[in-house]
């Protein structure tokens, strides 16, 4: 991109910029030309950012924008927007505010009336979640999960039982510590898929029962370097658990009744569990979507 380049930039406007997760080649056309024309690029770490605007040629005034300071510096950025700067947002890598700073102001600037224009782009959720070959059309995004072992345990006991497809961020020195974790709350056989190093030379993406992939990231150390995305499929149910003629029952009252109250009427009638009759139902009228 010539770094002339210019894009059409309101005033008192704030840009929402994703960056490349890995790839340079990943960034927009449109993001180039924002960052190469506001007043000010908030960045999480203007060093890395700096990097990155280097490569492209674009010279820019930047201010940092991080965990430990946003509080207390969305305030001056906000006033810098009412007097008429245009600033971008920018993040390390990938969308800004996916676990990485940037609520604060946001939400600052909604509140006092200043317009937000988010850019589309690169996020490794997203990606990591194209490639696992799980479901997709109900996901949840839980970020990453509690550094000390009690509160890992507790989140993953709490999501147990979650029938959509779950997305985590993970580190290095913390996977093997997750998966064991997953192994122990879960059992052995849920699938999962780490996706690591995405978009860059070492990307890796493998699915496998838990148990299996845990054993094969402990085979050998690099596989628990870099970037990394643990895409996990969701809680199903065991329809083998579920006698038939309850299923039968709630079939026919399904017909005439909500869902819910099908489930609580064929529950009791046959004994088993409302909760389980209830999520059976959900999942087969997702299947037939």
């Amino acid at each position: 991109m010539n770094q002339h380049d210019q894009a059409d930039i309101s005033a008192s406007t704030l840009y929402i910029v994703p960056t490349p997760i890995g790839n340079l080649g990943d960034i927009t056309q449109r993001a180039l030309a924002v960052l190469n024309s506001v007043d000010l690029i908030a960045a999480e770490d203007t060093r890395h950012t700096g990097l990155l605007l280097h490569h492209f040629g674009i010279s820019a005034k930047m201010y940092p924008l991080h965990d430990h300071n946003e509080q207390q510096k969305a305030e001056h950025l906000l006033s810098k927007i009412q007097e008429g700067q245009s600033i971008a947002l920018v993040s390390d890598a990938g969308t800004p505010l996916i676990n990485d700073p940037g609520y604060h102001l946001v939400r600052r600037c909604r509140e006092a009336g200043i317009r937000v224009v988010p850019l589309p782009g690169a996020c490794a959720a997203i990606t990591a979640l194209s490639a696992a070959g799980l479901p997709s059309d109900r996901f949840c995004y839980e970020g990453f999960l509690p550094a000390k072992t009690k509160s890992r345990k507790d989140t993953l006991q709490a999501l147990i039982e979650e029938p959509r497809t779950l997305i985590f961020y993970e580190s290095t020195h913390r996977l093997l510590d997750s998966l064991q974790d997953m192994v122990e709350v879960w059992g052995p056989n849920r699938y999962v898929v780490l996706a690591r190093e995405l978009t860059k030379t070492w990307e890796n993406i493998r699915g496998d029962a838990v148990g299996e992939l845990l054993a094969w990231v402990q085979e050998d150390e690099t596989r628990k370097r870099g970037e990394m995305v643990l895409i996990v499929e969701g809680h199903k149910i065991d329809t083998e658990a579920l006698p038939a003629e309850a299923l039968r029952t709630l079939a026919v009252l399904q017909k005439e009744l909500p869902l819910k109250k099908a489930a609580a009427l064929a529950a009791e009638i046959h004994n088993v569990k409302k909760n389980a009759l209830y999520k059976y139902a959900l999942e087969q009228q997702e299947g037939d979507k």
